[in-house]
């Protein structure tokens, strides 16, 4: 939830911005809040505007857009380099602050005319390291499903449903929190998911996800749901006080899983299970990489391709075990 209280106008403004024209999703919206609130906290640091140095006393609701006009490219590299010094923040937590800074003084110059000179346009996003997707094998998959399909709670259809789902979709986690009951079409076997960016996407769903989802449905509660802000009665997976499911307690599903069927849940993860869903699909389904790219929901063709990577590290690897190798 965004206090816009504690933000000045014209962060508020194109908080805004990003909701209604850029059509950004609240949790997009809420990191833009967040990231963009602890570099103004910062710039009130290095332009010596207060001399608390603790990020959470520090109020941004007083930068007037004069400031904002002083902003220098030095002044954004600084920032990422006290998210470095400070944090030791990885290259992908830094390129997020990029990117929201290089929309926010997009949005000043180019869209709201607040200032003349956008310090953000030559801003380079640090360069991320390509680090192969942790993954389980199609053992520890079958191994996984096995041991959530015969747990004895009375949660075990929802839990099987959810598993299933991650490991046959390659959905998100968000994605699988937000499915309602009317996004599923079994007189064509698919459902509509919301993916990153707002975009809307269809997923189209196997034997074994048609299975698991009309044996959950069978058990699901039908009265006593909450009538709430997160639409709760129109919701596919409810949680045990009858609402929505959380993340978090998706997480908690899959971790108790996970340890269930003797899987390391330091290694692996509800994202692990989306890279497992897209390994799998690319090894043994002879799947087209363009293909893969639309069921993950990915913007751009390189972020699927890590998944070629995996393959051919496979085949290095198999070639690497031969017994005639070391000789």
């Amino acid at each position: 939830m965004i206090n816009h209280e504690n933000n000045p106008d014209y962060l508020n403004s194109f908080l805004d911005y990003t909701i209604n024209i850029l059509n950004k999703s609240p949790n997009t919206v809420r990191e833009y809040n967040y990231d963009l609130a602890m570099f103004l906290k910062y710039i009130k640091i290095r332009f010596k505007m207060t001399n608390e140095d603790d990020f959470s006393n520090i109020t941004i609701n007083d930068i007037t857009i004069d400031t904002i006009k002083k902003i220098t490219l030095n002044d954004i590299y600084a920032f990422l380099g006290y998210l470095y010094n400070t944090y030791n923040s990885k290259p992908a937590t830094r390129a997020r602050k990029v990117s929201s800074i290089r929309v926010f003084f997009n949005y000043l110059c180019s869209k709201a005319n607040l200032i003349e000179v956008n310090p953000a346009q030559n801003l380079e996003t640090p360069k991320l390291d390509k680090r192969l997707p942790k993954y389980l094998s199609l053992e520890d998959s079958r191994k996984l499903l096995n041991i959530t399909a015969n747990e004895d709670n009375r949660n075990s259809k929802r839990d099987y449903a959810i598993i299933t789902l991650f490991l046959n979709c390659g959905m998100r986690l968000a994605e699988l929190v937000g499915i309602n009951i009317n996004d599923i079409d079994f007189s064509e076997n698919k459902m509509t998911v919301i993916g990153k960016g707002n975009k809307e996407r269809t997923i189209y769903l196997n034997k074994a996800c048609v299975n698991s989802l009309k044996d959950y449905l069978e058990v699901r509660p039908k009265e006593g749901i909450k009538t709430d802000k997160l639409k709760s009665k129109d919701a596919l997976f409810l949680s045990e006080r009858k609402e929505r499911i959380s993340r978090r307690t998706v997480q908690y599903i899959v971790d108790k899983e996970l340890s269930a069927a003797g899987l390391d849940t330091k290694k692996y993860s509800t994202h692990k299970l989306r890279h497992t869903a897209a390994t799998l699909m690319y090894q043994y389904g002879n799947v087209d990489i363009r293909a893969l790219q639309e069921v993950l929901g990915h913007e751009s063709i390189s972020t699927t391709e890590i998944y070629t990577h995996v393959a051919n590290q496979q085949a290095r690897d198999a070639i690497e075990s031969n017994p005639l190798a070391d000789i």
